[in-house]
């Protein structure tokens, strides 16, 4: 298996997936599964390709929510080897965020896919087209390698895991599953076994507007926000006052964080509306229905202590993609298969921990009933940045982890 590793062809395909802008939502997401659907069946795996019925989907009463407009999906889902449940299935998403300012980027183009100092650039590089490529270059080793499989091994390729993880919800109620998978996001050379969870929310904080000349007239939504967010600030110290110690020295594993606000529409009125954009981190083994019950109380709390909110009280609603918290079992034998696996190939000890965002990990054990765990090339304090890149020999070191997990689970031999 790690002699039929090809790690050029592993580099290229990587830089090619780069070069592919396929942002959440766009037509380029669907580009990418019809890729990897052809690569799948040209190595003779059984492949299901299948178009995502988004209204059917969006009915669901466990439907995961979405941020980005969408016309269309697909569902990759490919197996090798005898008939049954696979033993393990490798998953990876094809979508990645926006590139924010071009400007930011080191040579303009967050599509190039360039290597510099030993590192493929762009946007996906580790986020996470760099594991979508670790796991196509394990499944081309499966089939050069000549190995026969005892049981099989499926590869599944998703949309929309950026926005929501629709791709995998459709691919659970497509009906495929494994005794074990491994998601492989960036984890940093850890073993990630827990997630927490992320739930979009949306606050419309009421002003009245005035003509600037006359402010004192008017109350400006600016202004009435400023207690809100001072609220949002001792929620996320009270939710992160006592981290689990399986966040490895984390902090802040359950952040709330504003990501957009829009306010006014003239720079000389008094603006009569703010709507804030946001995310709630979940704690680990906490019920999405209780987070989100806490931070309303929270904005409550604050409305009935401000003298303009009592009486103009802020809306909270729930948008966009929601991320319960997940984990698999402390002490499945997937855990020390994969950190077995990293001391055989890498010769080093591997920690285990969790991580502070939400991702398909909690559909797959949840929904699925599927143990998944985190492993994969990258870092994540560099996803969703101008900085995006992956390193190539952590790529092709994690890329024959991986292969040598698969061959072991799988049962591969000449």
């Amino acid at each position: 298996m790690l002699d039929a590793i090809n790690e050029q062809t592993l580099v290229d395909e990587l830089v090619a997936l780069i070069r592919v802008p396929s942002v959440t939502g766009t037509d380029a997401e669907s580009d990418l599964q019809h890729w990897h659907a052809g690569q799948l069946t040209a190595l003779g795996f059984d492949v299901d390709t299948w178009k995502l019925d988004l209204r059917e989907l969006a009915a669901h009463p466990d439907h995961p929510g979405t941020e980005a407009p969408r016309t269309e999906g697909y569902g990759v889902a490919g197996t090798l080897g005898p008939s049954g449940v696979p033993a393990l299935v490798l998953q990876g998403h094809v979508d990645v965020v926006p590139t924010g300012d071009l400007g930011k980027w080191d040579d303009g183009d967050p599509w190039s896919g360039s290597i510099r100092q030993n590192a493929v650039h762009g946007r996906g590089a580790c986020d996470m087209k760099a594991g979508a490529a670790a796991n196509l270059a394990v499944a081309r080793a499966l089939v050069a390698s000549g190995v026969t499989l005892e049981r099989p091994f499926a590869l599944h390729t998703v949309v929309s895991e950026e926005d929501g993880g629709l791709g995998a919800f459709a691919t659970m109620l497509r009906g495929h599953r494994a005794e074990a998978a491994v998601i492989t996001e960036p984890t940093s050379g850890n073993v990630v076994v827990a997630n927490a969870g992320a739930l979009t929310f949306e606050l419309r904080v009421p002003g009245r507007a005035a003509h600037g000349s006359t402010r004192l007239a008017g109350h400006s939504a600016i202004d009435a926000f400023l207690p809100v967010h001072a609220a949002l600030g001792s929620l996320e110290r009270a939710r992160n006052a006592s981290p689990d110690p399986i966040f490895d020295g984390n902090t802040l594993p359950y952040p709330i964080s504003i990501g957009t606000i829009r306010a006014g529409d003239w720079a000389s009125s008094v603006p009569d509306l703010l709507i804030a954009e946001g995310r709630l981190g979940v704690q680990l083994g906490e019920p999405p229905a209780s987070a989100r019950a806490a931070l309303e109380t929270a904005i409550a709390d604050v409305c009935r202590r401000d003298p303009w909110l009592r009486d103009h009280p802020v809306s909270v609603t729930w948008p966009g993609g929601q991320f319960a918290s997940g984990h698999i079992a402390a002490g499945h034998p997937l855990i020390g298969e994969v950190l077995g696996s990293i001391q055989a190939v890498e010769g080093r000890s591997a920690a285990t921990s969790a991580a502070p965002y939400g991702s398909d990990l909690r559909l797959y054990t949840g929904l699925g009933g599927i143990p998944t765990l985190h492993y994969g090339p990258g870092d994540v304090r560099l996803a969703h940045a101008p900085r995006e890149l992956v390193d190539i020999n952590e790529l092709i070191r994690t890329t024959r982890t991986l292969a040598v997990l698969t061959a072991r689970r799988c049962n591969a031999h000449l």
